[in-house]
This record gives C-alpha cells, sequence and structure tokens, in this order.
C-alpha cells in the first residue's frame, strides 16, 4: 500500500542520515555495515519494513543482533524511523536503509547478512506480476548472494495463494525446511508464535479472523 507524502519526511531523513542510509549511500557501505553499529554482531535484514513495528520490536527484544529495515516508500522508512527515535533515541542495533530491495547484494556481500525477513510482502496476484514478487526466483538468488551457505529467509504472509506460490519458488531454487519450520495457523500454535513480534499488518488480518503463514526457508 502507498502511503500519503508527509511534507515533514524528506528534512527528517536528510537530519538523520546516521539512522536512515539512502540508496546510494548504501551501496557505497557494501562489507562494511558493521561500522554502522556499536558492536559486531550478526545483522539482520527486513526487506519491506514499512511503518517499522516488526523491525522496532525486533531490535529491542535482541540485542544482541544488528537489524536493518529496507523500505523504498519515503514516507514509510521516515514513520518507521522517526518512530523508532522519539520512543527509544538512537538505538545501537537498528537502522534503516531507503532504497529498492531488488538486488540487495548491491548493499551487502556474501555472508554479511545471517537472516533475512520478508513481512506481508505485496502478493501481485496478476500472473504478469509474477517477477515483482519477492520469493521470485530471481529475489531468492539476490538473497543467496548475500547470505552464508544454508542461510535464512523467514517469511510471513496473511496471503494463501502467495504462500502456497512461495513454498513451490523455494523447492524449486533447491531450499529446504522441516516441518516445525512452517505453519499454515501461526497464532493457534503455541510453540510457534512464542516470541513471535506481530507487524501492524499481522495485527490488522487477526482482527479479521485471518490465518498467518509462516516458513523459515533455507538455501
Amino acid at each position: 500500500m502507498h502511503l500519503r507524502a508527509k511534507p515533514w519526511a524528506a528534512n527528517w531523513l536528510s537530519a538523520h542520515s546516521d539512522i536512515v542510509i539512502t540508496q546510494e549511500k548504501a551501496t557505497q557501505q557494501i562489507g562494511k555495515w558493521q561500522d554502522l553499529f556499536n558492536n559486531r554482531q550478526p545483522i539482520h535484514v527486513e526487506i519491506g519494513s514499512g511503518k517499522g513495528q516488526f523491525i522496532l520490536g525486533m531490535a529491542l527484544a535482541h540485542p544482541d543482533i544488528n537489524y536493518i529495515g529496507m523500505e523504498i516508500q519515503e514516507t514509510a522508512v521516515a514513520i518507521a524511523a522517526r518512530k523508532s527515535f522519539d520512543q527509544v533515541g538512537k538505538l545501537p542495533n537498528l537502522r534503516y536503509i531507503y532504497g529498492n530491495g531488488n538486488g540487495v547484494e548491491t548493499y551487502f556481500k556474501k555472508a554479511e547478512v545471517e537472516k533475512i525477513y520478508l513481512n506481508f510482502s505485496d502478493p501481485w496476484p496478476k500472473t504478469r506480476h509474477e517477477s515483482r514478487r519477492l520469493t521470485y526466483k530471481t529475489f531468492l538468488k539476490s538473497y543467496e548472494a548475500v547470505l552464508p551457505d544454508s542461510g535464512e529467509i523467514e517469511f510471513k504472509t496473511d496471503n494463501r495463494h502467495l504462500f502456497e506460490y512461495s513454498i513451490v519458488s523455494f523447492m524449486d531454487y533447491g531450499m529446504r525446511w522441516t516441518p516445525e519450520d512452517y505453519t499454515l495457523d501461526l497464532h493457534e500454535d503455541e510453540e510457534k508464535v512464542a516470541g513471535n513480534i506481530e507487524t501492524e499488518y499481522e495485527q490488522k488480518f487477526l482482527a479479521k479472523g485471518q490465518p498467518i503463514y509462516k516458513i523459515k526457508a533455507h538455501f
């Protein structure tokens, strides 16, 4: 969903360039992302972080991991970063990229990222738009290029068709998972929902009684 432009967004992002990294700067940061954090520890990336509820929650819950939220919409990344900053200040383990998630290998080198999150991605339901889905094979190739061997993608969605499509896409690409790595109704599984950080969309769909699908797939 495209958000209405906020007149303050551009100026706020410019004034907080140490928190939100522009796409141009991000491409120059390849191999050096640890320099932007207080501690050298594993880096996890969320592609399509929206208003940032998930990535902020993860950063607060896991201070031993460095998090990066990537978002292509200026308004969304500005809302996410400002909300985070206003609530807790500049977190030592949270940064954002205002940039396109297509081609993450232009931002990170091999094994620089330990894990990638895809949360409630646009389903692009029309067949002619298949290549835009974040679980399409060209995106998987990009993720593989920045993750370590056997690196993990964690994917959540409310869209059954997109989930089924992604399962096939993962399988065709040679990715694997165990029965413990997926669920067709996350919030009805006490074991799998433990420690789950909800996104804004997740809360919206839960309120409507829709199941949330989740899988952790490994290259």
